[in-house]
C-alpha cells in the first residue's frame, strides 16, 4: 500500500501515486511511505523517481545490515526499529520514500508517531533532511523501550535465579539463552547504524544541511547510549548466566555432600551387620546372650556419632 502526502508551506495534501511526478515536477516535498509494498508498488516507485535498480533488489531481500548506499539521483539507507523491523529510506532532491516491511508476526514499523512529530514541528519550508531527522530520531528513541524491557526481564530472572524457592532449571536456562540471542540479534542492528549517522553528519548526503547536522548529533549521541546499554545487559547477561551455572553446580555439590554423607554413616552399620552375618562358628560374640543388642547398640552408636560428625562440617 503507499500513502503519498505533499508538503506546500503549511499545507499538507494527500497524493494519489498516480500525481506523484507532478508534484516532484513543481519541486514541493513529498512523502511517500509504502507499507509492505506489492511487486506493483515497487514498480511504481521505480519508474516515478527513477530508483536504482540495486536499491530495489535490496528492498526486496529482507533483513539487509543497517547501511546507507549513494547513488546518482538519489541515496539508500537501510534501519531497524526496537522490534527488528527494517526500514528503507530513499532519499532524493525534495522528496523522500519510506518502506515498512513486516516482520515474521506479519507486524510492521508504525509510522504514525514520526508522522505527527514532523507535522507538529517542521519548518513552513520542510526539506527533507529535517524529514530523514525526524525518521531516524523516533526509530532509535524506541531503542531504549527496548533496553529497559531486557532490563526488567533480565531483573526478573536474576531474582528466579537467586531465590530461595526451586525453579526448573531447563526453563530458567531457556530464558537466558533467549535474552541472551535477542540482545545479540538486536545489537547486530544497531550497531551499523552508527556508521549511517556518521556519513550523514559527514554531508555524504546532499540534502543535509548544517542546522540538521546540529540535529543528527543529538542521534548520533543516542545510538552510541543505546549500543552502550546493550553492551552493559551483554555483561549482565554473561554474569547471569555464569551465575546460574554457579548455583547450579553448588546445588549438585551440596546433593554429592549429602549422599556421601549418608553413604559413610550407613558404611560403618553395614560393616558391624557383616561382621557378625559371617556365620564362622568361633565368633566370640555368637554365644553371648547381649550379642544381639550389642550389635544394634553399636550401630546405632555409629550412626548418630557419624550424623553428628557430618552434620558438625555443615555436610548435612
Amino acid at each position: 500500500m503507499i500513502a503519498c502526502r505533499a508538503y506546500r508551506g503549511a499545507t499538507v495534501q494527500e497524493v494519489e501515486p498516480s500525481a506523484i511526478s507532478e508534484v516532484v515536477a513543481d519541486g514541493h516535498l513529498l512523502w511517500v511511505d509504502a507499507d509492505s509494498p506489492s511487486e506493483a508498488d515497487l514498480a511504481v516507485l521505480q519508474e516515478e523517481f527513477r530508483l536504482h535498480p540495486l536499491a530495489i533488489e535490496d528492498v526486496r531481500v529482507h533483513q539487509q545490515r543497517a547501511k546507507l548506499e549513494k547513488y546518482p539521483s538519489h541515496s539508500f539507507l537501510v534501519a531497524y526499529s526496537a522490534e527488528l523491523q527494517e526500514v528503507d529510506l530513499f532519499i532524493g532532491p525534495t522528496w523522500l520514500i519510506s518502506v515498512r516491511e513486516t516482520d515474521e508476526h506479519g507486524r510492521s514499523w508504525s509510522i504514525d508517531d514520526a508522522r505527527a512529530r514532523f507535522e507538529r514541528s517542521r519548518p513552513e519550508e520542510g526539506n527533507v533532511g529535517f524529514l530523514l531527522y525526524v525518521i531516524l530520531d523516533t526509530l532509535v528513541d524506541g531503542y531504549f523501550d527496548a533496553t529497559d524491557k531486557a532490563e526488567d526481564a533480565l531483573e526478573q530472572l536474576e531474582e528466579r535465579i537467586f531465590g530461595e524457592q526451586l525453579h526448573d532449571e531447563r526453563l530458567v536456562q531457556q530464558q537466558l539463552f533467549d535474552i541472551r540471542r535477542r540482545l545479540l540479534v538486536f545489537r547486530r542492528a544497531v550497531v551499523p547504524l552508527r556508521e549511517v549517522v556518521g556519513a550523514l553528519l559527514r554531508r555524504e548526503v546532499d540534502v543535509i544541511d548544517d542546522q540538521i547536522v546540529v540535529l543528527l548529533q543529538d542521534v548520533y549521541d543516542h545510538v552510541l547510549r543505546a549500543i552502550d546499554l546493550l553492551d552493559g545487559q551483554r555483561e549482565l547477561m554473561g554474569n547471569a548466566v555464569d551465575a546460574h551455572l554457579a548455583i547450579i553446580s553448588n546445588r549438585m555439590n551440596s546433593v554429592m555432600k549429602k549422599m556421601t554423607s549418608w553413604g559413610a554413616i550407613l558404611l560403618g552399620s553395614t560393616l558391624v551387620a557383616g561382621i557378625y552375618g559371617m556365620n564362622f562358628r568361633h565368633m566370640p560374640e555368637l554365644g553371648w546372650e547381649w550379642g544381639y543388642a550389642w550389635a544394634l547398640g553399636l550401630m546405632a552408636l555409629i550412626t548418630v556419632v557419624g550424623y553428628r560428625y557430618f552434620k558438625g562440617k555443615d555436610w548435612l
